[in-house]
């Protein structure tokens, strides 16, 4: 197995084994996206990409009514997750985890995974968020695809959360706020009442990242809200609304009024 570290989310309540070098390292990203649903979130909900489940296991940490599948193309990763699944801290959940190795922008490996269309209430992603040959990528394979897109770009993966959602299902997905075109044209073909949050290193700094949700099958217009601040005071000191949902394991419902109103529950 990869050589990996044993690192705690949500002080605690979830305990992650990630590699320590040669792939991607979830972190803040993955939390946030974990937070765009609440603890009332219920049914069954596919992380795409779920690298070695950090997202999804925050999820599940939370949502005490959600089944979380786990979607993963490297092995290595798939390992680890289900490694982590087995540790004795991560016990009030692990039973509702669930693991499919598979290319989710490959609609047969896909469904040989079990990842079946119209099937989940929910999606989370953190896709690649690189085109090819944009950057230069990392000569370590595994964190090259971490960050590269496919050929495809980034709507194959809006191509695939729209397939695995049922017709209201939900898409939670986080990206570099430079994407957010590319973000709001992939969802337009699919999703309604698209909504947008801006994600701040501090308030009156640019976004550096843009949380979205929308809803298969729904014709409601966009909504762009507020923005969340990462920062505050002098120093990297944490906002009060980071903090709430770093340690304490809050969402962004219980920390954003905005967002809470949305009423976002699968």
């Amino acid at each position: 197995m990869t050589e990996a570290s044993r690192d705690a989310f949500l002080a605690g309540r979830v305990t992650a084994m990630q590699p320590r070098a040669g792939h991607h390292r979830s972190g803040l990203d993955a939390v946030l996206l974990a937070a765009a649903f609440s603890d009332k979130a219920k049914g069954s909900i596919v992380d795409l990409g779920a690298g070695a489940g950090v997202a999804g296991f925050c999820l599940a940490a939370r949502a005490e009514a959600t089944r979380v599948t786990l979607a993963e193309r490297e092995a290595g990763l798939v390992a680890l997750g289900r490694a982590a699944a087995a540790l004795p801290e991560n016990a009030a959940f692990a039973a509702r985890l669930t693991f499919a190795e598979a290319d989710i922008l490959d609609a047969g490996a896909r469904g040989a995974a079990g990842l079946v269309a119209d099937r989940f209430d929910g999606v989370l992603m953190n896709p690649p968020f690189h085109d090819e040959g944009s950057v230069r990528a990392s000569p370590d394979g595994a964190r090259a695809r971490a960050h590269v897109l496919d050929p495809g770009g980034l709507d194959g993966w809006f191509r695939a959360a729209a397939a695995l959602l049922k017709g209201g299902g939900s898409l939670a997905v986080i990206l570099p706020a430079a994407r957010l075109g590319d973000l709001l044209a992939s969802m337009a073909r699919r999703f309604g009442g698209v909504t947008v949050l801006p994600i701040h290193p501090r308030a009156d700094e640019p976004a550096i990242r843009v949380l979205a949700r929308g809803v298969k099958g729904s014709r409601a217009p966009i909504t762009l809200l507020p923005g969340l601040a990462l920062h505050e005071g002098e120093g990297n000191a944490a906002s009060k609304a980071a903090r709430a949902m770093l340690g304490d394991g809050a969402s962004l419902a219980d920390v954003h009024m905005s967002w809470r109103r949305l009423g976002f529950d699968p």
